[in-house]
């Protein structure tokens, strides 16, 4: 079987490389430095490292997909995000959790809404139903999730905060709804007009998770290490 290799003047491969790697190294150290925090973050690290463990073994599929046929991997790319998106939404959750008793509806909210999201997404990307009508759930999906954490009981919640972990979520939301908002204009720009080639698609894609997943969880971990008495774990 013929092997394709990875180009030097392939940018948008070296970014899946790259990210791979990046993922790789972040995962090794969530893990490893979740023991030296204090034990009601730890979920936090579990979490964190879950995320980029999942998106480093779907990089590297999604790496040979792209060095190999030189197309987008929509379905690997979604079969990623179904995975660690919701890991990432229930993230707030925990958050809160770690420095006050909060209710489970926020858990399940944020886990749901990200279904909505994800799911009315791939649905349309893949033809399964009509692009205009997935572009609207999936937003729909997003729109609840910003509702909930600006808003909604998670957004009340934060606002009665203080200190780091105040910090941590405002931080994290405004990841959610800044750095997640390259991936409706990618449906609209890729999908819907077609404006937008697959070679800047995949590129913003790639740096976008990489803020998205790999940022997210360093701010956690930070947050954590600073809210850890020295000496204790």
């Amino acid at each position: 079987m013929k092997t394709t290799l990875l180009q030097s003047s392939d940018i948008t491969g070296i970014t899946f490389w790259l990210i791979s790697m990046a993922l790789l190294a972040s995962t090794f150290f969530f893990w490893i430095e979740r023991n030296s925090v204090k034990a009601s973050w730890r979920t936090s690290m579990t979490l964190s490292g879950l995320v980029t463990g999942i998106a480093f073994v779907h990089y590297m599929y999604m790496r040979e997909v792209w060095v190999s046929t030189g197309t987008s991997p929509t379905v690997f790319r979604y079969i990623d995000w179904l995975l660690t998106v919701p890991l990432l939404m229930i993230e707030f959750y925990f958050i809160l959790s770690a420095v006050k008793k909060v209710s489970s509806g926020i858990f399940w909210r944020l886990f749901l809404g990200t279904l909505v999201m994800l799911i009315g997404g791939y649905l349309g990307e893949a033809g399964y139903m009509n692009i205009n009508a997935g572009f609207i759930i999936g937003m729909a999906g997003w729109i609840f999730i910003l509702y909930e954490v600006f808003s909604g009981e998670a957004g009340r919640e934060a606002a009665r905060l203080s200190g780091a972990a105040k910090d941590c979520f405002e931080f994290c939301k405004w990841i959610v709804t800044i750095g997640w908002s390259v991936y409706p204009l990618g449906y609209l720009f890729g999908y819907m007009t077609g404006s937008a080639n697959e070679v800047t698609l995949n590129l913003v894609y790639n740096l976008a998770d990489f803020i998205n997943k790999i940022l997210f969880g360093l701010v956690i971990y930070k947050t954590a290490a600073s809210l850890t008495p020295a000496g204790s774990k």
